[in-house]
């Protein structure tokens, strides 16, 4: 098992960072729909990543003595893919294009795309403070202050029924596994966040147990799996956190974990430092380790703590995701007896 940090910008100053803190593995936050975190900001927001693009962002970070493992992406949630979701007139053409542009992280050499599919986004209420003042994002089911985290607009012609989006999310993975097997690259879906059973009217397919077995169901292949969001999943309420770890992880499943840790279960949570929360951080990586996972724990929804700059756009400060870096090394090493060089 291994550790990884997750980047938004491969910048100089993280890259070197990361290095100097004894992080082997990075996961970059790009692919497909979010094109410009891969290539230049510049880029219109139609750009599809290249070839050339994928191995130029690993070639940059194996430059620091790093690994790009993965690319993280949440396509799902622009309405340019809605079609492929609720299963409109441009489906096939998108997985066309999508199943062209993974084959080409293949070839580059990224093992691994992880992906979510909530059309309505994730969501959170009120922020919270947690310990000596730390601000933390929270959920709470009976907030009048609930809010996506990015803009959200679904065309009213949609079937949105559970029904559908089952039907359509079984086309898109009997379509695209196919694609990821013969480009040697794995995919995995992000469970829902919150795990509630509808937000903004729209269902959530994955927020429970038995939803992801009928995921990993569907084609099985080790090309349709799991970006484990360990948070999300233990913010299932009626769920055994550890009973699902064991259960996808002995099943190879697992593609990487976002190993973080929070206050309680839906209907009412919030994040966590890593060395807080209900979940009992080392009895997790103990059962991972025992049921032969083997890849990568990255930070993830640090809280931010006073005078950290957060990262642009996403949950956490940098100094706060060195605390977890730390954390997560220090729990490998407790746990396999696995030391960093």
């Amino acid at each position: 098992m291994k550790n990884s940090w997750a980047v938004r910008n491969a910048t100089d100053e993280v890259l070197d960072l990361s290095a100097q803190l004894g992080v082997k593995n990075i996961v970059v936050y790009g692919g497909p729909g979010l094109n410009a975190q891969i290539g230049s900001a510049d880029l219109p927001n139609d750009y599809r990543n290249t070839f050339d693009d994928y191995v130029a962002i690993r070639k940059r970070i194996e430059s620091y003595g790093l690994n790009l493992v993965a690319c993280e992406g949440g396509f799902i949630a622009n309405p340019r893919y809605h079609d492929l979701v609720f299963g409109g007139p441009k489906r096939d053409a998108i997985i066309d294009g999508l199943s062209s542009e993974i084959t080409d992280m293949g070839r580059a050499g990224i093992p691994i795309f992880g992906y979510h599919w909530m059309p309505a986004s994730v969501w959170r209420s009120e922020a919270v403070k947690i310990r000596a003042g730390a601000d933390a994002t929270a959920w709470d089911s009976n907030s009048t202050h609930q809010t996506a985290i990015q803009d959200i607009s679904i065309a009213d012609h949609y079937d949105v029924s559970i029904e559908n989006m089952w039907s359509c999310l079984e086309y898109w993975i009997k379509a695209i596994t196919p694609v990821a097997e013969a480009a040697g690259i794995r995919l995995g879906i992000h469970p829902d966040d919150p795990p509630v059973p509808e937000l903004a009217g729209i269902p959530r397919l994955l927020g429970s147990f038995e939803a992801f077995k009928r995921l990993v169901a569907i084609v099985d292949s080790p090309s349709n799996a799991i970006e484990f969001c360990q948070g999300t999943f233990s913010e299932m309420e009626g769920e055994d956190l550890y009973k699902m770890i064991e259960y996808f992880s002995t099943r190879q499943k697992v593609l990487y974990v976002h190993f973080r840790n929070v206050s309680g279960t839906v209907p009412t949570f919030n994040e966590e430092f890593i060395n807080t929360g209900y979940v009992n951080m080392k009895r997790a990586m103990e059962i991972y380790h025992s049921a032969g996972y083997t890849g990568v724990f990255m930070d993830d929804h640090c809280p931010l703590v006073n005078h950290d700059d957060e990262f642009p756009g996403n949950w956490g400060g940098y100094r706060s995701r060195v605390f977890a870096q730390g954390y997560i090394q220090a729990m490998i090493e407790a746990v396999t007896g696995e030391r960093l060089e």
